[in-house]
């Protein structure tokens, strides 16, 4: 079993839903929600303003770039050279370019028009590109159409200038090894023709004549030799004055087309579509990697105990306490919520019925959920009993109370009683006796006396797993938990369950809040629960605990 498995197991042996489903009935294992297609959507539509906020940014961040790096002017000119013959043409283009590129080219120009930038800024500045074997377009950058036009001209004939010395340099070389054997092989032939000269002065002779022959064919080979030096030393001097002279600028430098939108509008889109990505990137992550629930079966499986409603958004703002925020329980939603709390109230013949709302994560959508089913009962002409136990007391504050105490309110012919435990009261005892309290505990008589007379008692509660729920069985029997879908951990909400049902309190159901539309799970937690044997259980320790009371 994985350890989120193990942080949502649901517990054993505590409330009522052991007793009515047997063990061999619960799931084996715990179901995830499927990462599909529409779960990911169901992600992306919630945090749209997250990756829309990125989006924006990126589009931003693009325009941002293009003001601080406006679009440079650019000049081109094309150069046509003639190669060495004795080279490959994919190889002498290759090393052509890299001339072009070299610092060696880039220093020349820098100097000869006194740039003030460094070589490797002026070498980033500009591109070289081989058309053909023979042909290289050559784009610059700068600043405005007149320098790109100035700078792309020097580039081209600073590198003609050095190629040329490279190939002249090369043949200086090639000629002077020449000149060498040249000199070698007119020395032979000067000193062949010098013996020569002297044999026919002696006597003719078969070893006369042999000798003859033999310095005649020397000489020969050796004036071969010095006339294929000659011509090698010719060759090269014309390739090399072909290479100089054939090598030159095919089109002059000239400005290009320069468009500020065309790269405004790819700087802004790259950024749009940067941020955009980004944005998507992170709430998909967020999406696969949280442990937050939002699903319906996901809850009710941590918390042990069905989900009874779900809705959407509520419309409730944490950040507008007060009386003004009792303005939010006209929406849609938030009426839901409270004929569904009006709804599983305990009915009690003669005796004060009793409910808890245990907020999970936001207080706020509890608090004012509350104070309209106390408000709306109220009106009815029934005695009311509204009990904040949250720290912050928003219920309170809706209400326009700030200090605690036991106070009848009156607003608009509506009149109920709040009841605020003070700060310094952790764990508030209410006029229940809870079961499982080790001494009985009795709350002040004023208290003692609203609730005596009241006819509803209706408590808003968060629960801190440092303190359990004890106290809470003195202010009701049944609770209902309210939860946010997507703010609270399979651990938190289970810890809740677990608090509730160890104080001995029935927990009716859960109220999901902010779901989501795609989500088509049920709720179910261990199956179907026989709902009126769960209300008679339910109906039967209140009246019990109220019977405690009366004989108290």
């Amino acid at each position: 079993m994985s350890d989120r498995e193990r942080a949502v197991e649901p517990p054993r042996g505590a409330g009522d839903y052991d007793d009515v489903m047997d063990a061999d009935e619960r799931p084996g294992e715990y179901a995830t929600g499927l990462v599909s297609l529409s779960f990911i959507t169901a992600a992306l539509r919630r945090s749209m303003w997250l990756w829309c906020a990125t989006a924006v940014a990126g589009f931003l961040i693009g325009l941002g770039i293009y003001v601080a790096r406006p679009a440079p002017y650019q000049a081109s000119t094309t150069v046509v050279l003639v190669p060495n013959p004795v080279e490959q043409p994919t190889d002498a283009i290759a090393t052509d370019v890299a001339l072009v590129q070299s610092r060696t080219v880039a220093g020349r120009v820098v100097r000869k028009l006194g740039l003030h930038e460094s070589i490797a800024g002026f070498l980033g500045s500009y591109a070289v590109t081989a058309i053909t074997d023979r042909v290289l377009l050559i784009t610059v950058d700068a600043p405005s159409s007149s320098e790109a036009v100035a700078r792309a001209s020097t580039l081209a004939t600073e590198f003609l200038q050095f190629r040329a010395r490279q190939a002249q340099s090369q043949e200086q070389i090639t000629l002077d090894t020449l000149q060498q054997q040249i000199a070698k092989a007119q020395q032979a032939i000067k000193s062949i023709n010098g013996r020569i000269s002297q044999l026919p002065a002696q006597p003719v002779s078969p070893t006369q004549q042999a000798t003859l022959n033999q310095l005649r064919a020397q000489l020969g080979q050796q004036e071969n030799e010095l006339l294929s030096l000659q011509q090698t030393a010719q060759s090269d001097q014309l390739t090399t004055a072909q290479m100089v002279n054939g090598s030159q600028v095919l089109d002059r430098a000239a400005p290009m087309l320069h468009s500020r939108y065309k790269r405004a509008v790819l700087y802004a889109a790259g950024g749009l579509i940067a941020g955009l990505v980004l944005g998507l990137g992170i709430v998909i992550i967020q999406a696969l990697v949280s442990d937050r629930l939002r699903r319906r079966d996901d809850v009710a499986y941590a918390l042990g105990a069905p989900v009874g409603l779900s809705v959407g958004r509520p419309g409730v703002s944490r950040w507008r306490p007060g009386r003004s925020g009792l303005a939010a329980a006209q929406s849609r939603n938030m009426k839901r919520i409270v004929a569904y709390l009006r709804d599983v109230v305990p009915r009690s013949a003669g005796d004060v019925s009793a409910l808890a709302v245990v907020a999970v994560d936001d207080a706020q959508v509890a608090a004012l959920s509350l104070t309209s089913l106390a408000m709306s009962r109220a009106e009815k002409g029934e005695q009311v009993v509204l009990a904040d136990l949250c720290s912050g007391t928003p219920a309170a504050q809706l209400l326009g109370v700030k200090d605690p105490g036991i106070r009848p309110l009156s607003m608009n012919g509506t009149h109920l009683v709040l009841a605020v435990p003070g700060r310094d009261n952790v764990a508030p005892v209410g006029p229940l006796p809870g079961i499982s309290l080790q001494a009985r505990h009795q709350s002040s008589r004023e208290l003692a006396a609203a609730c005596a007379s009241a006819d509803l008692l209706l408590t808003l509660v968060t629960l801190d797993p440092s303190l359990g729920a004890e106290h809470v069985a003195t202010w009701a029997a049944e609770a209902v938990v309210i939860v946010t879908a997507g703010r609270s951990s399979a651990t938190r909400i289970n810890a809740v369950g677990e608090m509730i049902r160890l104080a001995g309190i029935r927990l009716i159901s859960a109220v999901v809040v902010g779901a989501d539309k795609t989500d088509e799970s049920l709720g179910v937690a261990h199956g179907p629960i026989p709902p009126t044997q769960a209300r008679l259980d339910g109906q039967d320790r209140t009246a019990g605990r109220q019977r405690q009371v009366r004989e108290g």
